[in-house]
């Protein structure tokens, strides 16, 4: 055996080895909470912390294996990305052991960041982002959008149009559509089924969001990892794929019109309530918070459920997961300008060739011309057909670069001019 076919053998036998130790770590399965600690909260005249215990969680097998898979790393870019994967899985396995404790917030943050951590620029934060979401959306309030009515889309009918849609998508690879009772989001999705929430209620927008999002990212990443022959690791949804993977899902909202302000809302609330656990809010507080902006205790509820999962009713260690969403589009939304500006559009496919971050593409890239890693078989449709995805690209890069505070200067003249009318 020569010693390019040893080094082919050796990588995939470490992301196999990783891709068997993420298998115990299923992070948002282990934090729900059932629906008698939601009825408790309401008789409790919601004056009282929800009592929530969690399964005991054993690291070992994860952690284990992950040791094993070190032995064989070495010191190439390839390695290093592996090890970074092994960190992921430690951490994952590690904050899973520490539910309800402070301990489990360290390694929270460790994963998916805390909202006051810089983006790439070294100076805007996810915070900053939604405090400018939640003041501009705000001076929207007397606007009239145009929009239907709003009223309540039952689960139902929602799994209908998810589930036409997967089987024009992926025909006979498919996932099934149900609706169950119980679910720590509204949908959840994997390759084989997606459950949507059945006492969830739904705007006109919500279907477009749920497939963008949940089908055409989540599902189809996921069913490309898993026909990756060499690479199994890539088939795993750990937590160091989860600001790529958000990033993308929350882009696909957006890059295909199904995304709205009341969405863009959501994601900024949850950011901001998340900063206020972190600096001692406790369940009450952040549940008060969420009732006076949204005036619905059943939401206000599992709004405030989703930021202390895991973590200290008491305030001081939430969940940050929820971070990730707003920080993922960002992030997502830079790499894609970069793509553009740098003529490669080669590179945008590999985007969905399993579960990955961003920062993965080099390595990806090398190991795709090692013959290690296939393109993925199923691409969102503004994707696959990317005509206005480039386009909406290369103006922005033009937009970029343009000074922008001095045309806002000239603008904000001209419409101070202007008296303020809504109709």
């Amino acid at each position: 055996m020569n010693k390019l076919a040893v080094e082919k053998e050796r990588i995939c036998k470490i992301s196999s080895i990783l891709y068997s130790a993420s298998q115990p770590i299923r992070i948002l399965t282990h934090l729900e909470w059932n629906r008698d600690i939601k009825r408790q909260f309401f008789a409790d005249k919601a004056k009282e912390l929800p009592k929530v215990s969690y399964p005991a969680f054993d690291p070992g097998k994860t952690l284990s294996l992950v040791t094993e898979a070190r032995s064989l790393m070495g010191n190439s870019d390839i390695d290093e990305w592996l090890k970074r994967i092994s960190t992921k899985l430690e951490y994952g396995a590690l904050m899973m052991a520490s539910v309800g404790t402070k301990k489990f917030y360290q390694f929270s943050e460790a994963l998916y960041g805390k909202p006051t951590n810089p983006f790439t620029d070294g100076k805007s934060t996810p915070l900053e982002l939604a405090n400018i979401f939640d003041k501009q959306i705000s001076s929207y309030a007397s606007y009239n959008f145009g929009s239907p009515p709003p009223m309540c889309y039952l689960a139902s009918d929602i799994a209908e149009q998810m589930q036409a849609a997967v089987t024009k998508m992926f025909g006979a690879d498919a996932p099934k559509v149900e609706v169950v009772d119980e679910l720590s989001a509204n949908a959840l999705a994997n390759p084989k089924l997606i459950r949507i929430r059945k006492t969830a209620c739904f705007t006109d927008l919500d279907a477009q969001q749920l497939i963008n999002h949940e089908a055409h990212i989540h599902v189809a990443t996921s069913i490309n990892g898993l026909n990756q022959p060499h690479l199994k690791i890539l088939a795993a949804g750990h937590p160091g794929t989860t600001k790529t993977q958000e990033g993308l899902a929350v882009f696909s909202e957006y890059i295909t019109n199904s995304i709205d302000l009341d969405r863009l809302r959501r994601l900024a609330d949850r950011i901001i309530a998340i900063q206020m656990s972190i600096e001692g809010a406790d369940f009450l507080d952040v549940y008060n918070y969420f009732l006076g902006r949204i005036g619905n205790e059943s939401q206000a509820y599992e709004n405030t459920r989703r930021v202390f999962r895991g973590g200290v009713l008491t305030g001081g260690a939430p969940f940050t997961k929820d971070g990730v969403y707003l920080e993922g589009l960002i992030r997502v939304h830079n790499f894609l300008k970069a793509i553009a500006a740098n003529g490669r559009a080669d590179c945008l496919k590999l985007l969905f060739c399993g579960k990955l971050d961003i920062e993965d593409i080099p390595v990806l890239y090398k190991l795709e011309e090692m013959g290690l890693c296939q393109p993925g078989k199923y691409l969102p449709p503004w994707v696959e057909d990317a005509r206005y995805l480039l386009a909406y690209l290369t103006c922005s890069e033009f937009l970029n670069k343009m000074d922008m505070p001095k045309i806002y200067s000239h603008y904000d003249e001209l419409l101070h001019s202007i008296p303020k009318t809504f109709n």
